[in-house]
C-alpha cells in the first residue's frame, strides 16, 4: 500500500476528513489525527465494513509548550464544540503534557516528549504508529513502519519503552473480535 492509497482509504471516513479539516482551520501547533481511527478506517474499507465500524474514538495529538491544564482544556472544548455534530468521541491531548499525568494514570514512567510524533512512536502497536495532518493544501503522513502491515491486516507489538503485554493482549483481543481477518503477532 502506498501513502496515497492509505490516505484515500483513511479519508473515506467523514469523521477523519472533518477532523483534518478542523485541524487545518485551527492551526494547532504540531497537530495530527493519529492511531486506531486511521488503521481501522482502512481495515473497514478493505473488508467491506461500514467505514466507522468498530472505531471507539478518534485521537488528536498536538504539541504546545503551554503545559497548563487550562490551555489544553481550552483546546479540548474548542474542538469538541466544532466537532460535536459528528457524534464521535474525539480525544485531544497536548503531547507536551503527557509526562505530567501518565505515571499517575498508568503506573508507568513517561519521559517528556519534544514533538507529537514522539507520542505516536510510543503507541502499543506498530500498525497504529500513524498520523495525518494538513500541510500546504495536501497532507503530511507520519508512518515509521510504512503501510504493509496495515494493508495485510497485521498487528504487531511496538517494543518501545513501557510495553505492556497485558494491554497489548486486551487491545488485540478487542480488535480480533471486531476484525477476525487480522493476524495478531504474539507479544512474546
Amino acid at each position: 500500500m502506498t501513502r496515497d492509497e492509505f490516505l484515500a482509504l483513511a479519508l473515506q471516513s467523514p469523521v477523519n476528513a472533518a477532523i483534518i479539516d478542523e485541524l487545518r482551520r485551527l492551526a494547532l501547533p504540531d497537530a495530527w489525527l493519529v492511531a486506531g481511527c486511521l488503521v481501522q478506517s482502512v481495515w473497514n474499507a478493505l473488508t467491506g465494513r461500514p467505514i466507522d465500524y468498530g472505531i471507539a474514538d478518534y485521537d488528536v495529538f498536538y504539541f504546545d509548550a503551554d503545559t497548563s491544564w487550562e490551555a489544553e482544556d481550552a483546546v479540548i472544548r474548542t474542538l469538541h464544540a466544532r466537532l460535536g455534530h459528528l457524534g464521535a468521541k474525539v480525544e485531544i491531548r497536548n503531547q507536551a503534557r503527557v509526562h505530567l499525568w501518565y505515571p499517575d494514570k498508568h503506573g508507568l514512567p513517561y519521559p517528556p516528549l519534544t514533538r507529537s510524533t514522539d507520542g505516536i512512536d510510543r503507541f502499543l502497536t506498530e500498525n497504529t504508529q500513524l498520523g495525518i495532518r494538513p500541510a500546504d493544501g495536501d497532507f503530511e503522513v507520519y508512518a515509521p513502519h510504512r503501510f504493509d502491515d496495515v494493508a495485510r491486516l497485521i498487528v504487531r507489538p511496538n517494543r518501545a519503552l513501557n510495553f505492556s503485554a497485558a494491554n497489548y493482549a486486551a487491545k488485540t483481543a478487542r480488535w480480533k473480535a471486531l476484525w477476525p481477518e487480522i493476524t495478531v503477532i504474539a507479544a512474546e
